[in-house]
């Protein structure tokens, strides 16, 4: 069977994921009952690409993502918008695992630098290791700890910039890891820090959160249709003084808040609200929309004239900021262009990669 462009794009993205092979002190694997691991720790194979390259292209070929890695989206879109150039200088706001910014590490042929933003402390750090270990040292690439809403910060230390990219959201990496607390699937503490390091935990904040705000906050960060049920299971609870401090605790409380549904629609709903509700929490807990306001509001100045941002979002609340704020700024002067309609991933793509099917990417440039 020929392979596709994409497939291509699959093959040399394992390998040069799998370059930096390190020698790892043997110990006993974690055993696991079936015939396929289930839980995160079990997933040895996964969590040691270098050592398995075939169990990550058998992962990532049946369309889903190895743990502990993450697939990133919009790669060749991104890269036709920016065109970069030798010499230039980029910013990567959200480096994650570092997808996108080895791919336009790549376009500087070693000439210019990109500096990448990241406020977890946790995947930050292999995140640099990564990059280094594939040659891309200090000459060409710096790794600054901070969230992206300081960009003025650090424009004002490094830039300005000829391109800039956010991608927003979170990680695969973080999502996998239960002990992160980003999933329901997954049974762990109910965290969904993006720095754990800092502020307090999803769990503390439904601890002092009302029964409105609650409500509120599920509308506005998740639009959950059944907001006000589970606020109200919610807050019953805390008032009795019960716990909801792990995953499966507050995946059980949205179940009983969704008891009324007949019987034969309600695995689905209580699976589309957890993951609304989830979110909600994350975004509340991260101040995720009002780091990205002051992002969206700095932007301009960190940018170089003709300079060119890339801003890839994957729910509506993210999207209606971005959209709104580049449109104020081009109808101001501040932006000589904007994308009219948002670029999407192919259909390819979305096969390949299930969690870029929400991606929106929206771009502008600086006059």
């Amino acid at each position: 069977m020929p392979q596709t462009g994409l497939t291509l794009l699959w093959k040399i993205w394992i390998e040069e994921n799998l370059k930096m092979e390190q020698e790892v002190q043997h110990k006993r694997r974690v055993r696991y009952k079936g015939t396929h691991p289930r839980n995160y720790n079990e997933k040895y194979k996964e969590l040691q690409p270098e050592k398995y390259p075939e169990t990550i292209a058998k992962v990532i070929q049946k369309g889903s993502t190895p743990v502990g890695m993450h697939i990133s989206i919009c790669v060749e879109e991104i890269l036709d918008f920016f065109q970069i150039k030798p010499g230039q200088k980029g910013l990567d706001a959200t480096l994650g695992y570092g997808g996108h910014t080895r791919e336009m590490l790549k376009r500087l042929e070693g000439k210019g630098h990109i500096y990448g933003l990241d406020v977890d402390p946790i995947e930050s750090v292999k995140t640099e290791e990564r990059l280094r270990g594939l040659g891309f040292c200090e000459d060409i690439f710096t790794m600054v700890q901070t969230n992206f809403a300081n960009i003025d910060k650090v424009a004002k230390e490094y830039g300005p910039f000829d391109f800039v990219l956010a991608d927003l959201g979170v990680s695969s990496m973080q999502i996998d890891n239960p002990k992160r607390g980003f999933t329901y699937k997954k049974e762990g503490p109910l965290d969904l820090r993006l720095n754990p390091q800092k502020g307090i935990s999803a769990a503390e904040r439904l601890k002092e959160v009302t029964e409105e705000e609650l409500a509120g906050m599920l509308i506005e960060n998740g639009d959950e249709p059944y907001a006000e049920e589970i606020a109200n299971v919610v807050a019953g609870k805390i008032r009795r003084g019960e716990e909801i401090s792990t995953t499966t605790e507050l995946q059980q409380v949205i179940e009983e808040a969704l008891a009324f549904i007949p019987e034969r629609d309600r695995k689905e709903a209580v699976k589309k609200s957890c993951q609304r509700t989830f979110q909600a929490l994350r975004i509340d807990v991260n101040g995720e929309f009002e780091a990205l306001y002051e992002f969206m509001e700095k932007l301009p100045q960190a940018l170089n004239p003709g300079g060119r941002a890339a801003i890839l979002t994957f729910h509506s609340g993210e999207d209606r900021i971005v959209k709104k704020a580049f449109r104020a700024l081009k109808k101001e002067g501040v932006y000589n262009e904007i994308a009219n309609e948002v670029i999407r991933p192919s259909a390819e793509e979305c096969n390949i990669n299930s969690r870029a099917r929400s991606a929106k990417m929206r771009w502008a440039v600086k006059a």
